[in-house]
């Protein structure tokens, strides 16, 4: 895998502050906010001054039960040729139901939703991790999510899926270890328990970001500073092995150029600790082979292995030490590597039996794939459209990631939309959540910013009289098939009905 380095996540509002970022291997840009044929100027001279550029997408749904869409595959290849990306970036989770597979409306969630650690979704995220990496032109890694809620009668721990997804599709891994930190606050996992259990060699990079904590639940916002404890699970997996690139993650709410440079500076030295620890480990395991070799030797090379871990170079002893430790731990739980029978190898009775590992029969899949969109279908309903809550689950929990989502939704109009918060001023927030309590979002959120502000309308909203005709008009120079025409003498005839209308 190709070394990176350290890394920021690019965002256009600290643009011009990554580029004068010393110390910056590279960037990851959110693949679905970048357009292939008109790049940012910044991320053009950052290409220029030979800083990769990685991009990110949020949309795939590669853990929805529906095969990858072609055309979301074919953006985001275009996104890794423009850029002349080594990799591309998606996440394990769904993030749409409903449609064919289930004869029900098609809801969007807006959000990245956790996948449930179960044969059939771990069938269904294979074959859709196969056909994303046949459509596109670099290697594929995917990441694990943070989760508020969790899935009942879930098969599997998080680095046991991890793993056999690694091991079955050959997928690079993408490790947040702020959403370890997460799914231990919000799901009571061991961060290093799932540590243990990565196929660490698959590891293509790790992220690294910041949160907070509300009535004991962990939020995953991005938005603030990152903490200790996520720094110290970032120093536990430094310990096990030496990630090709790390990457500090910040998505609103942007601090100083100073401050983030302070974070990054932070997690560099995290990794050091870790590569420390690592470097101790592999010197007492090599002493134990050398007992004529001295304490002031084996603290020197101690020295020169972690300035090599720092460096990104590892160094033989580290690499070899690291394999044979993945290939010990491999010879206990039966992974790849051993002469064990796999499951999914096995004939007869026994192969009949859908495995763990291997492909299973098509028409295995497909009933994986009915039962997993039944699922998800009815989580999401709950969640966006009130209808009761799937058995099972967590009632007071999926409270909170409901209220979370209607809550970044009107975070994301405002955004894209930006003329509806200034319009409807105060009253913004109160109407859009009022709207999503009775409306899920069907598509993306600029059709569901101009939906929104037709159900105002059509309920004779806002009351001010001259707020309601600004809306009106911002609603009827979007919702054509094409912008309203700008022409002076258009213009002065759309101007003079409006006074005519009102007398």
């Amino acid at each position: 895998m190709e070394r990176l380095g350290t890394g920021i996540g690019w965002r256009p509002e600290i643009a011009d502050a990554v580029e004068r970022m010393p110390g910056i291997d590279w960037v990851e840009a959110v693949a679905e906010n970048v357009c292939p044929g008109h790049l940012p100027d910044s991320l053009r001279r950052l290409r220029e001054r030979g800083v990769t550029v990685v991009p990110h997408g949020v949309s795939l749904g590669l853990g929805g039960a529906d095969r990858p869409d072609a055309g979301r595959l074919t953006a985001l290849a275009e996104r890794a040729e423009a850029l002349g990306s080594p990799l591309v970036t998606e996440h394990i989770a769904f993030v749409r139901a409903g449609g064919p597979l289930t004869a029900s409306p098609h809801l969007e969630a807006g959000h990245l939703l956790p996948v449930p650690r179960t044969r059939d979704a771990l069938d269904v995220l294979c074959e859709n991790v196969r056909i994303a990496q046949d459509a596109l032109p670099v290697p594929l890694a995917v990441e694990n999510i943070a989760a508020l809620i969790g899935w009942p009668g879930e098969e599997m721990t998080e680095g046991q899926f991890l793993y056999e997804l690694a091991d079955r599709t050959g997928v690079r891994l993408l490790i947040d270890v702020a959403n370890l930190h997460t799914n231990h606050v919000n799901r009571g996992e061991d961060p290093s328990k799932a540590l243990a259990e990565l196929p660490l060699e698959a590891i293509a990079y790790v992220h690294v970001a910041g949160g907070f904590e509300r009535d004991g639940v962990w939020h995953d916002s991005h938005a603030h500073p990152v903490p200790r404890p996520v720094l110290d699970i970032l120093t536990d997996l430094a310990s096990r092995v030496s990630p090709p690139g790390v990457l500090l993650e910040r998505d609103e709410n942007f601090p100083a150029p100073a401050e983030l440079e302070h974070e990054l500076s932070t997690i560099r030295r995290a990794l050091e600790a870790g590569a420390v620890e690592r470097v101790k480990a592999e010197l007492r395991a090599a002493a134990g082979t050398e007992p004529g070799r001295r304490g002031d030797e084996l603290f020197a090379a101690a020295g020169a292995g972690r300035r090599e871990a720092i460096g990104g170079g590892g160094g033989e002893l580290l690499v070899e030490a690291g394999a044979a430790r993945q290939e010990g731990a491999r010879s206990v739980t039966g992974g790849p590597g051993t002469g064990a029978v796999r499951r999914g190898d096995e004939t007869g009775a026994a192969g009949a039996t859908r495995g763990a590992f291997g492909r299973p029969h098509q028409e295995g899949v497909d009933g994986a794939r009915q039962r997993l969109a039944l699922a998800q279908a009815a989580l999401l309903s709950a969640l966006v459209a009130g209808t009761p809550v799937p058995e099972g689950f967590d009632r007071v929990r999926i409270g909170v990631q409901a209220r979370a989502l209607a809550a970044k939704r009107a975070d994301v109009v405002a955004k894209v939309a930006p003329e509806l918060p200034v319009i409807l001023g105060d009253g913004y927030r109160t109407a859009f959540l009022g709207y999503a309590q009775t409306h899920p979002m069907t598509s993306g959120y600029r059709r569901d910013a101009l939906t929104f502000a037709e159900h105002l309308l059509s309920t004779g909203r806002p009351g001010d009289t001259g707020a309601r005709r600004e809306l009106r008009e911002w609603w009827l120079d979007r919702s054509g098939p094409a912008p309203r025409s700008s022409r002076p003498v258009h213009r002065l005839a759309r101007a003079t009905r409006r006074v005519l209308s009102r007398r």
